[in-house]
C-alpha cells in the first residue's frame, strides 16, 4: 500500500470546514506498549500535513514503557535515529471534547524509506495475520472488553493510589459489589460523558459495568469485521476514558493489579469468522462446539505459551495472576465457564464465538488481537484438536502451567518457535529487545518494601 493510498487532504478540509474553531490536533502513533506517542500541531498545519505527513522518530517503536529507547533493538543510535514519515490514519480525525480548548486529533501510520508500511509497527504486525486469514476465504470478527479503575488524583504520601470517593456518598469506596446499578448511579454523570465522547469520536461503545471491585468499571465495544478498526477503537477509548476522568477530578488507570487485595484490571477478546458468505463458521452445524471451533480453541492452547509477553507485556502485569480472580493460569477452555482461558459464551448460537481471558488491561491491542488471530489461523490450518473440555472450577482442576513470571515469559517468546512467522522476525527482535531492557531495568530498583524488611535487620 502506498503513500498516496494512506492520505486525502480533502478529509482535513472537510473537518476544518465542519470544526472551524479547531485550535490543535493531536497527531498519534501507538508505539509497542500501546501508548500514544506523536505531536500536537495548530490546526491550520493539519492540510499539509494530509498531503505530505509528518516526520517522527523510528526509535519511537523501541522505546519502552517509560519513553526510553531501547538501543539493543538496533532501530535507535544504530541508525543515526533516523526519521520515517507517517501519515494520518482516514476516517480517525475527530474531536476530543475532553479538552478545554477546541480540538481534534488523528491516528497515524509510519513508512519507511521505500514507502511501505514499517513493519515494526504493530498494526503492521495485525495486518500480518489478517493477510493470512484472507488467503483461508475467512473475516475476523472482533469485540475488545476493557476493564479500569477510576481512582483518586490524590495518592497516599508513597504515591500509592486511592479508591476513589464517591461522588454521592461522600465516602471512599470500598465495598464489593459485581453488577451494582448503584455504582453506575453513582458515576452516571461522568460515565455519561464518557459515553457522549465516544458518539462524537464515533466510537461504537456499548455497554457500561460495575466490575468485580470497587471504582472499576467496564466498557464494552461493538463486534467490528475490520480487526484493524476494532483496536483503533480500543486505543482511542483508552485515551477518551482517561481524559474525561481527568477532566471531571479523577484519574482512570487501565494497570493490571494497582491494588493487592482486590481484582485487577483484563482485557477480553471476542472473536467469531465469517465465511464469504457471511456466515459465522462457528456457528455452522448442530454441535455446540463444531470442528473449525475446536481447532481455533486448539492453536490457541498450544501458543499462548509463546504469547504470554503480548498478553502480560510489564512487571505489573504478572501481579494479576492470581488464582480464582477469573484470571486464567493454564490454557483451558470451556462453555460458559469464566473459569477457563477460552470460553465459549452461551446465548444465542448464531453468535458463537471465543471469549480469550487471559490479557491484562495494559496489552497493545493490535499485539493482542494479532496473537490470538494467530493462534486461531495455527489451529485451524492445521486441524488441531482441543484438549478436554473443562466443567466447573478450572483453578481446582488444573495446576498453573502457563509462564506468570515476567522472566519465563520473555525466554518463552525468545524460544518461540510459531508466533514469529506470524508477527515478523523484525517485530519479535525489536519487541524482545525493549522488554528484556525493561526487566533488566527494573530489576535495579530497589523496593520501599527492601529498606523496611532488610536495612535494620541484615
Amino acid at each position: 500500500m502506498s503513500r498516496s493510498q494512506q492520505t486525502d487532504p480533502a478529509e482535513a478540509n472537510a473537518f476544518l470546514q465542519q470544526y472551524p474553531d479547531t485550535q490543535t490536533v493531536d497527531l498519534l502513533l501507538c508505539d509497542a506498549n500501546g501508548i500514544f506517542r506523536g505531536k500536537r500541531v495548530q490546526a491550520d498545519s493539519l492540510s499539509k500535513i494530509y498531503g505530505s505527513g509528518v516526520l517522527l522518530a523510528k526509535s519511537l517503536f523501541a522505546q519502552d514503557i517509560t519513553g526510553r529507547t531501547a538501543e539493543s533493538a538496533g532501530i535507535g543510535f544504530e541508525t543515526g535515529d533516523m526519521d520515517c514519515v507517517c501519515i494520518p490514519l482516514p476516517g480517525t480525525l475527530c474531536r476530543t471534547p475532553w479538552h478545554d480548548r477546541p480540538s481534534a486529533q488523528t491516528l497515524l501510520r509510519m513508512y519507511d524509506a521505500q514507502g511501505n508500511p514499517y513493519a515494526g509497527d504493530p498494526q503492521s504486525v495485525l495486518d500480518a495475520v489478517l493477510e493470512r486469514f484472507s488467503e483461508t476465504g475467512l473475516t475476523p470478527v472482533v469485540a475488545i472488553e476493557l476493564e479500569f479503575y477510576l481512582i483518586d488524583r490524590h495518592h497516599t504520601a508513597d504515591n500509592r493510589p486511592q479508591l476513589p470517593i464517591s461522588p454521592v456518598t461522600g465516602k471512599r469506596e470500598h465495598h464489593i459489589s459485581v453488577y451494582a446499578i448503584t455504582d453506575l448511579d453513582d458515576y452516571g454523570d461522568l460515565l455519561g460523558e464518557m459515553s457522549d465522547a465516544a458518539d462524537v469520536q464515533g466510537i461504537p461503545a456499548d455497554t457500561a459495568v460495575a466490575e468485580a471491585s470497587p471504582g472499576q468499571f467496564e466498557i464494552n465495544l461493538h463486534h467490528q469485521a475490520d480487526a484493524r478498526l476494532a483496536c483503533q477503537h480500543a486505543l482511542m477509548l483508552k485515551r477518551l476514558i482517561k481524559g474525561v476522568a481527568q477532566k471531571n477530578g479523577l484519574e482512570a488507570t487501565f494497570m493490571p493489579k494497582p491494588f493487592p487485595d482486590i481484582a485487577g484490571n483484563g482485557t477480553h477478546v471476542h472473536v467469531s469468522l465469517l465465511d464469504e458468505a457471511g456466515n459465522n463458521v462457528f456457528a455452522l452445524g448442530e454441535q455446540p462446539v463444531n470442528e473449525t471451533l475446536k481447532n481455533a480453541i486448539a492453536g490457541l492452547a498450544e501458543t499462548m505459551h509463546e504469547c504470554m509477553l503480548l498478553f502480560a507485556p510489564n512487571a505489573n502485569s504478572y501481579r494479576r495472576f492470581v488464582a480464582e480472580w477469573f484470571v486464567p493460569l493454564t490454557p483451558t477452555w470451556g462453555l460458559n465457564n469464566r473459569t477457563v482461558a477460552l470460553r465459549v459464551p452461551g446465548g444465542d448460537t448464531t453468535a458463537r464465538r471465543i471469549e480469550h481471558r487471559l490479557a491484562g488491561a495494559d496489552v497493545n491491542p493490535f499485539l493482542l488481537t494479532a496473537a490470538v488471530l494467530a493462534g486461531m489461523h495455527h489451529g485451524i490450518t492445521k486441524k488441531l484438536q482441543p484438549g478436554p473440555i473443562t466443567r466447573g472450577n478450572a483453578y481446582e482442576q488444573h495446576p498453573p502451567s502457563l509462564p506468570i513470571t515476567w522472566e519465563s515469559t520473555l525466554k518463552a517468546f525468545e524460544q518461540a518457535q510459531i508466533i514469529p512467522d506470524y508477527l515478523g522476525e523484525e517485530f519479535c527482535r525489536v519487541y524482545s529487545a525493549i522488554k528484556r531492557e525493561e526487566y533488566d531495568l527494573f530489576n535495579l530498583q530497589i523496593t520501599p518494601l527492601e529498606y523496611d524488611w532488610y536495612l535494620r535487620s541484615s
